[in-house]
């Protein structure tokens, strides 16, 4: 992994603007980084890459989300039930 991207997720402070997402209202930019993380490490993991990278929407979606929201979510894709696709 780059030492520049390594240096940004290291210095994350918390979610950093992103136009995809300019309404108050940042649910669906929680739940966008939630699903971002986990397709990410499901294909750097496939690739035999080291999913370190996918650390930054990690810290994003953990800095967004109630906690519990991602709690119910984890135990959703554990049993196979999470209606978002990974």
């Amino acid at each position: 992994m780059g030492d520049e991207i390594r240096t940004k997720i290291e210095n994350y402070k918390t979610a950093p603007f992103d136009a995809r997402f300019p309404n108050q209202n940042q649910t669906k930019h929680c739940v966008q980084n939630y699903l971002d993380f986990h397709r990410c490490q499901k294909s750097l993991n496939a690739k035999g890459i080291d999913p370190a990278p996918c650390d930054w929407y990690y810290r994003v979606y953990r800095s967004m989300c109630p906690n519990s929201w991602v709690e119910k979510w984890d135990e959703q894709r554990e049993a196979g039930t999470y209606p978002g696709k990974i």
